[in-house]
């Protein structure tokens, strides 16, 4: 399998020489190309700084991270903002959508930064919203859409680009259960048909039980990694919760 993100020993610290918080310390690991992936660990744990490391909103105090062989810990200035737009796709908790663009328009929004061609941009729409089963709500703007579909159509607008890596922080979060079980079952369409590489920060069991990884965070290091393997979904969540009490977390943030 081609490895597609690589951490190396990365550090991030915050705050000032008097008072210095280790966010994440010493932390290493890979993600092959094609993997679902998820992060959990308490409240604290790190899990957040990380994701935001990887996604170059935040930069490390030392150590490398390997998006496509390509060091993005060195990354400034054009060649920062290429990387960003074009290998990189980020579902937020959120949403983030432009309320004043129609949902089909905020798919479009990454490829016409790109200058892809209007008449493919309209193909790859199709072809993602078919996917999402969104094509129905495509002339929607987000006020008049609900949870699950304004995150699918976020989830739309992070793939559409092919990027090498998708990044989800918290995708669940804002959703209620049905609508995030949905969410989750198009997460693994995309994964399984599509070969899309996503990695997901989450403090929920039952999400990350969709997932094929799971990589736990304690203080800001490497505490366990669950392989799924040939476990059904339920017997990989019960798996899960083991090792979220064996992290001492408050079993709330688990459920």
């Amino acid at each position: 399998m081609e490895e597609i993100l690589k951490v190396v020993k990365i550090e991030k610290y915050y705050g000032s020489r008097t008072s210095l918080t280790k966010a994440i310390d010493d932390l290493s690991f890979e993600v092959e190309r094609g993997e679902f992936s998820a992060i959990m660990g308490a409240s604290g744990s790190g899990k957040t700084t990380l994701l935001n490391c990887i996604s170059t909103i935040d930069k490390v105090t030392s150590g490398h991270i390997y998006v496509n062989g390509k060091d993005i810990t060195k990354l400034k200035g054009e060649e920062l903002n290429k990387f960003r737009r074009e290998e990189l796709g980020f579902i937020f908790q959120d949403f983030n959508l432009l309320d004043t663009l129609t949902a089909k328009e905020n798919i479009a929004l990454a490829l016409s930064i790109q200058n892809v061609k209007p008449k493919e941009i309209e193909k790859k729409v199709k072809e993602i919203s078919a996917s999402l089963n969104i094509k129905d709500i495509l002339d929607k703007y987000p006020y008049q859409l609900s949870g699950g579909q304004k995150q699918r159509v976020a989830s739309a607008r992070a793939v559409i680009t092919n990027p090498k890596i998708v990044l989800a922080d918290e995708p669940t979060g804002a959703l209620d259960s049905k609508s995030a079980k949905m969410l989750l079952e198009r997460f693994k369409y995309l994964n399984e048909k599509l070969n899309a590489t996503i990695l997901m920060v989450t403090h929920d069991a039952f999400t990350a039980s969709f997932t094929k990884r799971v990589i736990f965070i304690k203080d800001g290091k490497l505490f366990k990694e669950l392989e799924r393997g040939e476990d059904s979904r339920s017997e990989f969540f019960n798996k899960i919760i083991d090792v979220v009490t064996l992290l001492g977390g408050d079993m709330n943030d688990a459920l």
